[in-house]
């Protein structure tokens, strides 16, 4: 690598796979110069996307070999990630791993002992933390806007999940269940918002509605479409988490709610606004306290499938590649998003609250 141009890989071109390529070649001084995917439509499509100069690799490994690529995004099924990176961690190459890091959260702790004293820039991809009303909101928390946070709620209610090569999405053990799979975005942000360590997790869901008569070599799809999950943290803030995924006839996607001793804020996606509230301290009701900002961020090239924050996200990652400084996005920060959300399916299937700490004692 010189000492600006960043040349990278992407290992798993399917839909996720074309988003990242497509937001590195947004970039300043950056290149595509390999992809890697087993399924011949994904390979078709990735070149396609990163240009006909593209080397193409079936195999994964012989991308990790080519001395020409600086950096890699691993981008395949969910399952897969632990031996990916596993090889990763043997060539020195930056890594930004898609989410969740892993299925489970023993997995995750394999890896973050594999990643102990690795040179390269290794980076877990929650975007989430990039849409720029959640950034203005978590800004305003940080800066204590509305004080000592006690509350945090997160609604998302949208589609089902998309169709993917081979139908990998709709097993459970190949997702981590969909409290892995797709809520560990919004767990990262309880943490990151809150800024304290989780204890317990509460939680209730089911699938009711979504891929009940499909069948796939035998096996019926077991993905949760509904949830509610509550989230205790050290200090007696909490959270919730409301997922519907049969509810796409919405307007905002993304509803995320914070209340500390001194206000309230609200942001809302994809509509992009932040509502931040401050409480009189007369104990009546005045929604004239209540200012409503339109946030946008003119620095987004591309707005691709997150409104922007996946180009967001590599800004990042490629400046700390450059300038040799830690990720923002850590393996911990991934292992506590999957930990919550193994931590969910088990207390649903027990029916009961979940200690932490019992997920990382589990074998």
């Amino acid at each position: 690598m010189n000492s600006s141009h960043i040349r990278y890989g992407i290992i798993g071109t399917g839909m996720m796979g074309i988003e990242h390529i497509s937001n590195i070649l947004a970039l300043d001084d950056t290149s595509v110069v390999a992809i890697a995917d087993t399924d011949p439509g994904s390979r078709d499509a990735g070149l396609a996307a990163a240009g006909a100069d593209t080397r193409v690799y079936v195999d994964y490994r012989d991308l990790l070999a080519d001395d020409e690529v600086d950096a890699v995004v691993v981008v395949t099924p969910n399952f897969t990630h632990v031996d990916v990176m596993r090889d990763v961690f043997a060539t020195g190459k930056h890594v930004l791993c898609e989410k969740p890091l892993c299925t489970t959260t023993a997995d995750c702790r394999t890896l973050i002992d594999l990643a102990d004293g690795y040179q390269g820039v290794v980076w877990v991809g929650l975007e989430y933390r990039y849409m720029p009303a959640v950034q203005a909101l978590i800004e305003e928390v940080h800066a204590g806007t509305v004080g000592d946070v006690k509350m945090v709620a997160i609604r998302e209610h949208r589609f089902p999940f998309l169709q993917k090569v081979g139908d990998w999405n709709r097993f459970s053990a190949n997702t981590g269940g969909t409290l892995v799979e797709k809520t560990c975005h919004y767990f990262d942000l309880m943490n990151l918002i809150i800024g304290r360590r989780p204890v317990q997790v509460f939680a209730s869901g089911a699938q009711d509605v979504n891929h009940l008569d499909e069948v796939y070599d035998g096996q019926a799809s077991d993905i949760l479409d509904n949830a509610f999950v509550v989230v205790d943290y050290e200090g007696g803030a909490r959270a919730m988490l409301d997922l519907c995924m049969f509810a796409e006839a919405t307007k905002d996607q993304e509803e995320l709610s914070v209340v500390g001793h001194l206000g309230k804020l609200d942001a809302r996606v994809p509509s992009s606004e932040l509502h931040v509230g401050l409480r009189s301290g007369e104990g009546v009701a005045d929604i004239g306290q209540v200012e409503t900002r339109a946030i946008t961020n003119d620095a987004i090239r591309h707005e691709g499938l997150h409104h922007g924050s996946s180009y967001l996200e590599h800004v990042d990652f490629a400046d700390a590649i450059r300038n040799a400084t830690p990720a923002k996005v850590t393996l911990e920060d991934g292992m506590w998003a999957v930990a919550m959300g193994e931590a969910a399916h088990r207390s649903i299937e027990a029916n009961r609250p979940i200690a932490l700490q019992d997920v990382f004692s589990r074998p």
